[in-house]
C-alpha cells in the first residue's frame, strides 16, 4: 500500500496547497503537504520517545513487542504510550488542534509510517473519535524505498526531528535507550553517523553512550536487565550523568567498580531526596584518605541489600518503591555511612585549610615578575614595601603559634 498511489486513487490522500521545508540527506527544499486519512497511518516503532514503554510492554507480555501487522490494535497500544509519556503536552496540543486545527505538518513515509508528528497524530486520533472533521493528518509524504531498512528509517527520523530549531522533548532515559539500542546493542548506527544526523558532536554522543552503558549496568545490578522503564520511573539520568564524571577521578578499574556499586545501591534505596546532590557529595570523598574505607563499607551494605532483592523477572517499579525502599534499616545505615565519612572529610579539610592558604600565597608571590619592579615609581615601591612588611609580620605571628 502506497499513499502516493493507492492512497490518491482511493481518495484517502489529498494534496494541499501547503508545503513544509525539510532538510533530507543534506538538501533543504519545500515538500508538498497532503491530507491523509488517519486509518492509513501507523506509529513508528523505532521512535525513541516510546523506547522505555516498549520495554515495559515486553516485560508484561513475555518479551513480545506490539504486533505492527495488527494495525489498529498496534496503533491503540502505541497511542497509550504516547499519552502516558507526557499527558500535559498531549492535553495542550489536543486543545490547540481542537481550537485552530493542525498548524504544523508532520512527515510520513509512503507506506504510512509516521516519522515526525506522533503527538499530533495521537491528538487527531483522540479528537476524531468525537468529530469526523479531525479524520485527516496533514503531512509531507516522503516517497523513499526504505520501508525495510531500519537504519535508513532511523537516520531519517533523527535528521528530521533533531534538525528542527526546537529541542526534541524526549525523556532523557528514552533518548539513552535509543542510543544504547542503535549504537551498542544492534550496531545499527555508529557514533559518527548518529552525531551527523542529530547535529551533535561525536564527543557528546560518545558521552551519552557511556551513560547509557551505566544505565544498563544499573538495571543488571538490581536484577532487572533491560527493563528500561524502571530507569525512566526512577528518574536516574542525572545521577548517572554525575556518576560518569566521578568515574573519571578514580585511579583504578577496581575503584570504578566499587564506586558504581555504592552509587547504584544508593539510587536503588533512594537514600536522599536529590540523588544528584548525593552523588556530588561523594566527590568530596573520592581521592581522600577515607575513600577506600567508605567504599568498602558501602560494598558490604550493598551485598546485604542485594541478598534481599527479588530474582530476575520479579523486579519492577512497584516492588522497588513498596518493598525494597521500605527497608528503613538499610537506608538509614547507608545515610549514616555517608554522613560519618563527610564529617571526617570536612574536619580534615578544616585542618588543612592553613596549609592550603599558605601554599596559595606562596604560589602568588612566586609568580611576581621581578623585572616589573624596575618599572615601578617611588610611590608604588613604597606601597609594595608596606605590603611586604605586613606579610613578614603575619608570618612571624603564625610562627609563634606553631
Amino acid at each position: 500500500m502506497n499513499l502516493l498511489k493507492e492512497g490518491l486513487e482511493q481518495h484517502v490522500v489529498e494534496r494541499t496547497t501547503m508545503t513544509r521545508k525539510l532538510t533530507v540527506d543534506g538538501l533543504t527544499k519545500a515538500y508538498p503537504v497532503y491530507k491523509i486519512r488517519l486509518d492509513w497511518l501507523f506509529y513508528n516503532d523505532q521512535n525513541d520517545r516510546i523506547a522505555t514503554w516498549i520495554s515495559q510492554y515486553k516485560a508484561q507480555h513475555g518479551g513480545q513487542a506490539p504486533d505492527i501487522s495488527q494495525r489498529e490494535e498496534y496503533n491503540n497500544i502505541i497511542e497509550q504510550f504516547i499519552v502516558e509519556s507526557n499527558p500535559d503536552a498531549i492535553r495542550k496540543t489536543q486543545s490547540n488542534i481542537e481550537m485552530v486545527d493542525q498548524r504544523e505538518a508532520g512527515v510520513v513515509l509512503a507506506d504510512g509510517r509516521i516519522i515526525d508528528g506522533n503527538r499530533r497524530f495521537t491528538c487527531l486520533r483522540r479528537l476524531s473519535a468525537k468529530n469526523p472533521r479531525f479524520n485527516y493528518f496533514e503531512a509531507v509524504i516522503l516517497d523513499r524505498n526504505i520501508e525495510n531498512s531500519a537504519k535508513q528509517i532511523k537516520l531519517l527520523e533523527l535528521s528530521i526531528q533533531h534538525g528542527e530549531e526546537s529541542k526534541v522533548d524526549y525523556n532523557p532515559i528514552d533518548r539513552l535507550v535509543g542510543i544504547y539500542t542503535d549504537i551498542v546493542e544492534t550496531h545499527l548506527l555508529t557514533p559518527t553517523e548518529y552525531a551527523a544526523s542529530t547535529n551533535e558532536s561525536e564527543t557528546d554522543v560518545n558521552r551519552r553512550v557511556e551513560i547509557a552503558k551505566l544505565m544498563v549496568e544499573f538495571l543488571e545490578f538490581i536484577n532487572a536487565p533491560k527493563q528500561f522503564y524502571i530507569a525512566r520511573d526512577l528518574q536516574i539520568y542525572y545521577p548517572l550523568e554525575e556518576l560518569l564524571k566521578l568515574t573519571k577521578k578514580c585511579r583504578t578499574d577496581n575503584e570504578v567498580e566499587d564506586l558504581k556499586v555504592s552509587v547504584f545501591n544508593n539510587i536503588l534505596m533512594q537514600t536522599a531526596g536529590d540523588m544528584t546532590r548525593f552523588i556530588r557529595n561523594i566527590k568530596s570523598i573520592v581521592g581522600t584518605d577515607y575513600q577506600d574505607e567508605f567504599l568498602e563499607e558501602q560494598k558490604e551494605m550493598a551485598a546485604n541489600v542485594l541478598d534481599h532483592l527479588p530474582a530476575v523477572g520479579h523486579v519492577n517499579t512497584q516492588v522497588i518503591r513498596e518493598e525494597v525502599r521500605a527497608d528503613e534499616e538499610n537506608r538509614e545505615a547507608l545515610e549514616r555511612s555517608m554522613e560519618k565519612t563527610l564529617t571526617k572529610v570536612k574536619k580534615t579539610e578544616t585542618r588543612n585549610r592553613p596549609i592550603q592558604l599558605a601554599e596559595k600565597a606562596t604560589t602568588f608571590l612566586e609568580s611576581i615578575d621581578t623585572n616589573i619592579l624596575l618599572k615601578m615609581n617611588d610611590s608604588e615601591l613604597r606601597r609594595l614595601t608596606r605590603q611586604l612588611d605586613r606579610l613578614e609580620q603575619v608570618i612571624a605571628d603564625l610562627r609563634e603559634n606553631l
